[in-house]
Parts: C-alpha cells; structure tokens; sequence
C-alpha cells in the first residue's frame, strides 16, 4: 500500500506540473489588463507603464514564468495584489469554509441518495423508483444558483425560518476559537452550543442545495449498480441458501456494488471543489472559490493560480483517497500505480 501511495504521488507530478504551465499562460492570455486595473481608470498610460514594471509584468514571459516557479519551489505561491496578502495565507484561510460546506453536502447527499438507490433498484419500477428519478432529474435539471436563490426566497424572506444567508456565521455571533477552521467542529470543541446551532443554521441551506446538484449522480449509480449485483448468481445463491434479506442485501450485494459508487463519488467531489463557487457566491460563503472569481475579475494571476494549483493538489489526494477505499472495501481488487 504505501509502495503504491508513492507511485502515485509521483505519477501525479507531471499532472501538476501540466497545471502550473497551463494556468500561467491561460491567465496572461484572458482579457484584462491588471496594470489597468490597479492604476485606476483616469490613470494615464504613463501612470499604467509605472504600474506594469512594478508588477513586473514588462518582463518577458519566459523570465515570468521562471520566476514564478522558482517562488513555487519555495512554497511562495505569490502575492495577491486586490488584498495585498500572501496567496498561501489566503487560501489556508479561506479553504476550510469550503471544505465544510462540500463535505457536508456530500454526507447529506450520500444520506439520501444510497438508501434511495437501493431502494429503488430492490423495488423496480414502484414509487419509490418512480421519486428516485424525479429526484435525480430534478437535482441535474436545477441549476445551483437558480437552487440557492429559490431556497433563500422560500425559507429566509417569506418564511423567516432561515438566518440571513450571508456568510458563515450570523454578526452576532464571533467566530470560534480557530482550531481545525471548521466552524461546527471549532465551536463543539469549544464547548459553546448557541454558537454550534448558528453555524449549523448558516450551513443548511447552502448544503442542501449543493446536495441536491450531486445526489442525482450518486443515486442513479447505486440504482444502476445494485441491479447488475442483484441479478448476480452469487447473490442468487446467497438467496437460495436462507440468508435474511438484509444479510444478501448489505452483506453481498451492496458492498459488491460499492466500487463504481466510490468512483462516482470521487468525481462528484471533485467536481464540488472547483463548482462551489456558485454556491459560495449566492450566500455570501467566504471560501476559495469566491477569492479566485473576485481575483480573476481584477486580474489578480497570483490567487488564480494557486487556486488551481491547490484543487489540483486535492484532486490528486482524492484519486489516492479512492485507490485506497478500492482495496478496504473489496481486497480482491488490485490497484495498479
């Protein structure tokens, strides 16, 4: 196991040296001119020129991007012109808000959507396969801002049941003492209940509509999974030798079937780092994905490529996450690095 773990930690090298190259040129080809930008817009092109040699962005490209990497082997993932903070810094700030909403999304998501999907595919075309698709097709058919927005319509300005869906905590509340960055986690350490139960609330619904967007992959892959397990002859013979129905079911046929459902979650995860951003800006989230999109409308290079460059990183622990769950769940299967 750790022989492949360092296999495929050094595989994924490459990959990440593909992204530091390809963010840097996409982020000097995009319009805009972060000079410009900075200098304001009654700076003359005098005053723009000043600007462009401090930044250092007369240089040619080459000697640019050298630079850039010479900084990145010494852990400097640069500077961030809009607050004028290390991009390190911002980003280990900012990263644990986002890690806690698409966590909990995916455990609210894999709550719903597993016993749904085995639900469904034990009971073939009955109701609660007939919801299972109305479910999925709706998650996939809703886009995420259109979600939030009709949630915060619903539960905080017509029903006043939820708090006020800007940012992680309410401001009359104070942050917790930062431990983990975890606000549900910090404030239960901290022993301050009022303060868990107004983090909880804050989270709610920018979890539940982050879960509804995913819960449709995770769902039809059980359903489609479970059925092709179920008509197994292994399964069959488990039926036929007296073994409870749970016994089959959760015994031989769900773990069985776990291995394209951990794929998929994989995926899905992923995919909820690098899409949080929507969710994060329609309730005001102070997490990684708002940082680059503000950065990436200023022009800010720095905090765009150590943006991708960390959800890069993470995608990578992700796969070498899946890899090991390959082998816990199912040690027959052997993962090649």
């Amino acid at each position: 196991m750790l022989r492949l773990i360092a296999a495929r930690l050094l595989a994924a090298l490459p990959n990440l040296a593909g992204v530091v190259v390809i963010t840097f040129l996409l982020t000097r080809a995009l319009p805009g001119d972060p000079a410009a930008y900075f200098a304001g817009g009654a700076a003359t092109q005098e005053a723009v020129d000043q600007v462009r040699a401090q930044l250092g962005l007369d240089r040619p490209l080459i000697v640019q991007f050298f630079s850039y990497v010479g900084a990145l082997a010494q852990g400097d993932l640069g500077m961030s012109l809009s607050t004028g903070q290390p991009v390190l810094h911002e980003l280990l700030l900012r990263l644990p808000a986002s890690l806690e909403l698409v966590l909990l999304a995916l455990l609210l998501a894999c709550a719903v959507a597993l016993p749904l999907g085995v639900l469904a595919a034990t009971r073939p075309g009955s109701w609660i396969d007939q919801l299972c698709r109305v479910l999925t097709t709706a998650g996939v058919s809703l886009p995420t801002f259109f979600t939030g927005l009709l949630l915060s319509y619903v539960f905080y300005f017509l029903l006043g049941w939820a708090p006020s869906p800007l940012g992680r905590l309410d401001p009359m509340f104070s942050p917790p003492p930062t431990l983990s960055g975890l606000y549900l986690i910090d404030a239960a350490l901290a022993g301050d209940a009022a303060l868990w139960w107004a983090c909880c609330k804050q989270l709610v619904l920018p979890v539940v509509t982050m879960a509804l967007f995913v819960l449709a992959p995770i769902a039809r892959m059980t359903r489609a999974s479970m059925l092709a397990v179920l008509s197994a002859d292994f399964v069959r013979t488990a039926r036929a030798s007296g073994l409870s129905r749970s016994t089959v079911l959760v015994t031989y046929a769900l773990r069985n079937a776990l291995l394209p459902v951990v794929t998929t979650l994989g995926m899905v995860f992923g995919f909820m780092l690098g899409s949080s951003v929507i969710v994060e800006k329609v309730f005001g989230w102070p997490g990684v994905g708002s940082y680059a999109i503000d950065a990436l409308t200023a022009s800010d290079y720095a905090p765009v490529q150590g943006f991708v460059l960390a959800m890069g990183i993470l995608f990578v622990l992700l796969n070498l996450l899946v890899d090991v769950l390959y082998g816990l769940i199912d040690p027959r299967v052997e993962v090649k690095a």
